[in-house]
C-alpha cells in the first residue's frame, strides 16, 4: 500500500465557472486555472500521483500546453487513473476537504462523490468529501480563493 497527499488553490474570479469534484455550482465567483481549476479533483490528482511516486499534475498537465486549456479536470483524473492501473494499483480509499467561505457545499458533495467514483471506477463508498470555512479568515475566509488538501492510500491490485 502506498498513501499520498495533494494540495491546489486557485483563485476566485468573476466570469469563471466554479467547477468543484466535476460539478457545477452556481456562485457568483469562480475558479481561475488553465483548466477548469477544479480544486477538488486536483488535490486528489496529485495525492495519487504522489503514492505513486510520480510528481505532480503539473509535470503531467503542464499549463503552458494548449492542449489542457479549459479541460475537465474529470478527463485529467481518468488519465491518471489509467496511470494508475498501469502501475498496478487500485483506490484503498481517498479523503478530502474542500476550504471555501461559500457558497455552501454540503448539498454537492454526494454528486461529486458519484462523478469521482465514476472516473475512478471505485465504488462511492472509498471516497470521504467535506468541506468547512476558516470563519472568514485568510484568503479562503475572504472569498479570494478555495483550497483543497486530499489524502489517498494506493493497494496493489489483487
Amino acid at each position: 500500500m502506498r498513501i499520498g497527499i495533494g494540495y491546489d488553490v486557485h483563485q476566485l474570479v468573476e466570469e469563471r465557472d466554479l467547477i468543484l469534484g466535476g460539478v457545477k455550482i452556481e456562485h457568483y465567483l469562480g475558479l481561475l486555472g488553465h483548466s477548469d481549476a477544479d480544486v477538488l479533483t486536483h488535490a486528489i490528482m496529485d495525492a495519487m500521483l504522489g503514492a505513486m511516486g510520480k510528481g505532480d499534475i503539473g509535470k503531467h498537465f503542464p499549463d503552458t500546453a494548449q492542449s489542457y486549456k479549459d479541460i475537465s479536470s474529470l478527463i485529467l483524473l481518468e488519465k491518471v487513473t489509467e496511470l494508475m492501473h498501469s502501475e498496478g494499483y487500485v483506490i484503498g480509499n481517498i479523503d478530502a476537504t474542500i476550504v471555501a467561505q461559500k457558497p455552501k457545499l454540503a448539498p454537492f458533495l454526494n454528486e461529486m462523490i458519484q462523478n469521482l467514483s465514476k472516473c475512478i471506477g471505485c465504488e462511492p463508498s472509498r471516497i470521504n468529501l467535506k468541506a468547512t470555512t476558516t470563519e472568514r479568515l485568510g484568503f479562503e475566509g475572504l472569498e479570494q480563493g478555495i483550497s483543497s488538501q486530499a489524502v489517498v492510500l494506493l493497494e496493489k491490485r489483487e
